[in-house]
């Protein structure tokens, strides 16, 4: 009986195959990429053309001698990596290894792990595209280019263990820039005049916002102004000069792209783009769900594409017509248009079958499985759902020279919002506003004048959802490349996340400060953007990407040199507490470590001491009167715990707040909630007013700390 290898690039993915294609089929994981340029050395020839050298990765001998002997019992060899440009290579190098023609149709791809999917790609195998491999062959040298050239000399000139990347340098760049910018703003005061308006003596009040003042955009820079105003129009009619009502239709957005899943699950569900990328990893490679076996619950997760298949379109309105009825279902199946610049190489991201609703599956996933797969199935089905309509009046009202206005909408027709409404930065979803049924000519009666007083605020800082969507909306990397980046700019100290909001650390704002000036476009937006423009043209089979390395390498080079010549030893500014080594006697300063700041001796290597910064919340614990400090569990995340522990067990997530419970006496706490908000609430378990209902309860026994010093200076 003939065999049939295919070698796929997961375990997981691995086992979910071989159930659909039976057992004429042999499924194997490659584990990965098997073949990289090195680690230890440069592995560029840039003499020749700019050759690389690659390896077979050190620890995957076993695994490549086994796929080897598997290859040599098959009759026919499948390339089944993801379907992207990195599968794409990936293929590529395992061709390479078991001896394959890359121009025969070795490979065979599909965007979902389903069994018509799986069935139907085995009967469609193609060759090996060389474009796309050409494609992530030149972004693979282009990195190692800037980074094993550029981040030597930032070992040399500011600190050792410094690293520069093609992309992450322009991530670290737009956080400085904003924070730059947030220093640099100033605040500037302006004013609001609401009157409050009813119809007549006991019929409901409504806000009228000023809008103008003789004809002109109402501009109120002081309280003198704003006084006068108020002054004014108590003394003037509010006459009712025009009621438009129309319909207002709001859109569904488009099934998930990766950026749009990572910013979404990043508002509504809390998790991060690693753990969002994760996860989604899981449900696309499949999971057990009861008598249907491992199964695929999504597309692939690595997608720029807005683009849906027919047939599941067709399930949906199916599914939607069902259980919501023919209303809300559009006449047509909607179009989705992709971004300008997307690749459009797969579908967007959706759940593989509707017949799998997240309530039937459950019991089969983990909590955070169960979050992520509600949330894309929710998205899919309500992108091809009807829009939702509102009925929207807006008045225009007169009082002498002053024009107000008064707005308000009322949700007639659910449609897709029936299901889901996408999260927005910083935004409140819509709510109803009622206002009464006036007509043109009515005068109203004034209840009250209501200035207030604001100021202009700066740009916010980036979250991780406003970073991604930054990076794509600039062009800077890939959908799979957006979670690494982040990854890497935090772990290498050049960001610090603070209240889920990014900030720079001085040593980015320095890095970023020496590349701007010797290699601008390294960390320039546009220059990053273009070249990712040129590996696309690369895809496209339009130029040879050796010809992008080309371009690129030889001002890199001279600037570099350049940049040797010009930088002196950068120092870094250090830190000096007010807290003497018990050892030596010096006043003690900041370092940075893995798990944090710490304390050290600046007489190291003489002297080795350390310790733990520790920070005082300013309460007392309710259990023993200890005071109450700020730790650290060994991801980095904060906790509050009593400094006599292990004697003292007392240990929260809630942050202790200076207030004190009117029941009991003991500090109070402010307790964050998943879906955003907080609350306050007392800090003794004991005290009734402890609990609230919708908060995550305080664990139990203290989070797992990194405990002696000297650990945490090897850390560091």
């Amino acid at each position: 009986m003939s065999k049939t290898l295919v070698v796929v690039e997961s375990p997981a993915k691995a086992k979910t195959i071989e159930k659909f294609l039976g057992k004429n089929y042999i499924v194997r994981a490659s584990m990965g990429h098997l073949r990289d340029l090195p680690k230890s050395q440069f592995g560029v020839n840039v003499e020749q053309d700019f050759e690389p050298k690659y390896i077979n990765i050190r620890g995957k001998g076993d695994l490549i001698k086994a796929l080897k002997e598997a290859a040599k019992s098959a009759d026919k060899i499948y390339l089944a990596t993801d379907p992207d440009r990195e599968g794409e290579a990936i293929a590529w190098h395992l061709a390479h290894i078991l001896s394959i023609d890359p121009s025969r149709a070795c490979r065979i791809e599909f965007n979902e792990i389903t069994k018509s999917a799986i069935q139907n790609a085995v009967k469609h195998p193609r060759p090996l595209d060389v474009s796309k491999i050409d494609a992530q062959q030149g972004r693979r040298i282009l990195d190692r280019i800037v980074g094993y050239k550029l981040s030597p000399l930032l070992w040399r000139k500011v600190r050792k263990g410094l690293s520069a990347g093609r992309v992450q340098s322009v991530a670290v760049r737009l956080i400085c820039d904003r924070e730059k910018e947030i220093q640099a703003f100033v605040p500037e005061e302006y004013w609001t005049v609401t009157a409050k308006l009813r119809e007549k003596l006991k019929s409901p009040i409504f806000d009228a916002e000023l809008i103008t003042i003789e004809g002109q955009k109402a501009q109120i820079t002081n309280e003198q102004q704003a006084m006068v105003i108020k002054a004014h129009l108590e003394e003037n009619e509010f006459n009712v000069m025009e009621v438009k009502k129309r319909e207002r239709r709001r859109n569904p957005m488009p099934p998930f792209t990766t950026s749009s899943l990572q910013q979404d699950a990043s508002r509504k569900l809390g998790f991060t783009s690693r753990k969002i990328m994760m996860l989604a990893q899981q449900l696309y490679e499949g999971l057990e769900i009861g008598k249907s076996g491992h199964i695929g619950l999504i597309t692939y997760i690595r997608t720029d594409s807005n683009r849906v298949a027919e047939s599941a379109q067709t399930e949906a309105r199916t599914f939607i017509t069902a259980k919501y009825g023919t209303e809300y279902l559009p006449e047509k199946a909607p179009v989705y248009a992709s971004k300008k610049n997307a690749q459009d190489a797969h579908e967007a991201i959706r759940p593989t079958s509707v017949e799998l609703p997240p309530e039937s599956v459950v019991a089969h996933l983990s909590k955070d499985q169960f979050k992520l797969y509600s949330l894309i199935w929710d998205r899919f089905i309500a992108s091809q759902m009807a829009a939702a309509i509102y009925d929207t009046l807006t008045i225009e009202i007169k009082a002498g020279q002053y024009g107000l206005r008064a707005t308000g909408s009322h949700l007639k027709f659910a449609g897709f919002m029936a299901v889901y409404t996408e999260s927005r930065e910083g935004d409140d979803q819509e709510k109803d506003v009622d206002l009464p049924e006036l007509v043109a000519g009515q005068i109203l009666k004034m209840v009250k004048i209501l200035p207030k007083q604001h100021f202009t605020q700066p740009p916010p800082r980036y979250t991780e959802a406003s970073l991604v969507k930054m990076l794509e909306e600039k062009g800077i990397g890939r959908p799979s490349t957006y979670a690494p980046i982040i990854d890497t700019i935090v772990s290498r100290g050049y960001v610090e996340k603070i209240e889920k909001k990014f900030q720079p650390t001085e040593l980015g704002c320095l890095v970023v400060d020496l590349l701007k000036q010797y290699f601008e476009n390294i960390v320039d937006v546009e220059f990053t953007a273009n070249m990712e423009d040129r590996l696309d043209d690369v895809a496209e089979g339009e130029i040879p990407y050796k010809q992008v390395l080309r371009d690129f390498y030889q001002p890199f080079a001279d600037t570099l040199a350049h940049a040797e010549e010009e930088i002196g030893q950068v120092e870094l500014p250090v830190e000096v507490s007010d807290i003497q080594c018990e050892a030596c006697g010096r006043f003690m300063v900041v370092k940075k470590g893995r798990f944090g700041s710490f304390l050290a001796c600046p007489g190291f290597p003489a002297c080795r001491n350390t310790k733990a910064i520790v920070k005082d919340t300013g309460v007392t614990c309710p259990k023993c009167q200890g005071a109450i400090i700020e730790r650290r569990t060994k991801r980095g995340k904060a906790f509050y715990g009593c400094q006599r522990y292990p004697e003292c067990d007392y240990v929260t997530w809630d942050t202790p707040l200076k207030e004190v419970c009117p029941t009991c006496g003991t500090f109070m706490v402010r307790r964050g909630f998943k879906k955003g908000g907080s609350a306050s609430v007392c800090g003794n378990p004991a005290c009734p007013t402890h609990v609230v209902s919708t908060a995550k309860a305080a664990p139990k026994t203290a989070p797992k700390t990194v405990k002696s010093s000297k650990r945490r200076s090897k850390s560091g």
